[in-house]
């Protein structure tokens, strides 16, 4: 296998491990926050679970998010792996003194 290949495999599945341990976090603290409402209604009755909720792209979020969750993530705003992954590479090359590409850099 190639060694290049063989360091962006370990890469990413260290930034995965970290994302979860983020997630694990992020949604711990909204449960806090919110006393365990993350849900609305709709929600709810769709089967919607938790982790989706977390996981899932902004519209769906929002859609299915309690007013409680929506407030937590106004104050908290929630990362989805893609970002999480384009922060991870930023750190990453900067570290080793190299610049990202234009279109990687994330919003500040």
């Amino acid at each position: 296998m190639s060694p290049i290949f063989q360091r962006a495999a370990r890469e990413w599945a260290a930034m995965r491990s970290e994302y979860g341990d983020y997630l694990e976090a992020h949604i711990a603290a909204a449960y806090r926050s919110t006393n365990g409402v993350l849900l609305n209604a709709r929600g709810r009755a769709a089967g919607v679970s938790e982790e989706r909720l977390f996981l899932a792209g902004g519209s769906f979020a929002a859609a299915y998010a309690s007013q409680e969750l929506r407030e937590f993530w106004a104050t908290t705003p929630r990362l989805t792996v893609e970002a999480f992954e384009r922060a991870w590479a930023e750190r990453l090359w900067a570290t080793e003194g190299e610049e990202l590409p234009e279109h990687w850099h994330t919003a500040a």
